[in-house]
């Protein structure tokens, strides 16, 4: 069993992605290609922003960003303890410190009411974290934001294609950025990511930005980073982009049945919950089990790959505690004990998904 299975997905639309690359390799155009504004003008569309910034990663997004809205050594920006280290990384690199503000138990998204008094006369942005496949509360987040005439940077690397209000998450804030990593819901196969924004000043900065700060060829007027998508990575993007509506149908689907048996079957194993006025793609299927570490030996005798994200907060990892030293935030700590995520994939057949939800009764009663 695995515990996201790529090559059926790969199998399914293998003439499609072969096409594509083959066009490529017959132009020759390896770099910045007639591919990467195909993408970058179709997931434009798909999100509903003015303008589409493809990137080289989810991690090069965050740097981009943040370096359009001229983050300085010193200042701070809010994000959550409890998420891969990206978010934090793009800041420390930039010489910014992160403010960390705790997160809700029944989503591990950023726990929008804490957000106020973190604010300092350092603050220069706000960046939530939207996990596991569903959008923060971006209404109350961009509220604030606006009261304090904050931007608001949407880390949406595993949310894109989820929907808050009627709207894409990506496009819900001032920046939003995302991932292309293989595992996310929308994957290449290698590195990649890309920035969505409505500004169009921003919009150029960060163009240039991703491109050694140039405006035009040999012309530089910013400081940049080599930040470019590959266009091999774009025809994958594309040919998979043709399959992604109907693979969130499927995601969500899988993940609303995990929750019905799961209450079911597995008593004991604690649900996230999904708000109102938003969907979740279920980048993840995430539960919260005690005893993970037995829980987790048991399933894998069973033959159930699982994993954690993530096992350690941010504020308790070893490149950031000294930053972050007699802090505390305890319901990321406890997350981070906690959480166990289980086989999600557009693929996966409900006799597997039954076999798993089965193993994980008997591993947690």
């Amino acid at each position: 069993m695995q515990f996201i299975d790529l090559k059926t997905q790969y199998h399914a639309l293998r003439d499609a992605i072969d096409a594509r690359i083959a066009s490529v390799l017959a132009h020759g155009q390896f770099i910045l290609g007639p591919e990467v504004r195909e993408l970058e003008e179709r997931l434009a569309v798909y999100s509903g922003a003015k303008h589409c910034i493809s990137a080289a990663s989810g991690t090069d997004a965050l740097l981009i960003s943040l370096m359009a809205l001229e983050l300085k050594p010193g200042d701070e920006v809010i994000t959550t303890p409890f998420s891969f280290a990206s978010a934090v990384e793009a800041i420390s690199l930039l010489g910014g410190r992160a403010i960390f503000v705790d997160v809700e138990a029944d989503t591990a998204n950023m726990d929008f009411t804490g957000i106020e008094t973190a604010i300092t006369p350092r603050t220069r942005a706000i960046l939530p974290v939207a996990l596991y496949g569903q959008p923060a509360d971006m209404t109350e987040i961009n509220s604030i934001a606006a009261r304090h005439t904050l931007p608001v940077v949407e880390d949406a690397a595993q949310s894109f294609g989820a929907r808050y209000q009627s709207r894409c998450s990506g496009n819900l804030s001032t920046i939003g950025c995302t991932s292309f990593y293989p595992s996310k819901p929308l994957g290449c196969y290698g590195d990649g990511g890309a920035i969505f924004t409505n500004d169009d000043a921003l919009a150029t900065a960060m163009r240039e930005i991703r491109s050694h700060g140039q405006e035009s060829a040999y012309r530089h007027t910013r400081i940049g980073v080599n930040g470019r998508l590959d266009t091999i990575q774009c025809a994958v993007l594309l040919a998979k982009l043709d399959r992604f509506d109907w693979e969130i149908e499927r995601r969500q689907a899988i993940g609303a049945r995990y929750d019905s048996l799961l209450r079911e079957r597995a008593p004991k194993v604690r649900l996230l919950h999904v708000k109102l006025e938003r969907t979740c793609i279920y980048a993840q299927y995430t539960v919260r089990v005690a005893n993970r570490d037995r829980v987790r030996a048991k399933l894998t005798e069973a033959g159930i790959p699982t994993a954690v994200h993530y096992p350690v907060a941010l504020h308790h990892q070893p490149a950031y505690a000294a930053m972050h030293r007699g802090e505390s935030y305890p319901v990321a700590e406890q997350l981070a004990r906690e959480v166990m995520s289980l086989p999600m994939y557009p693929d996966l057949d409900e006799a597997t998904q039954d076999t798993i939800i089965d193993a994980v009764g008997k591993a947690t009663g």
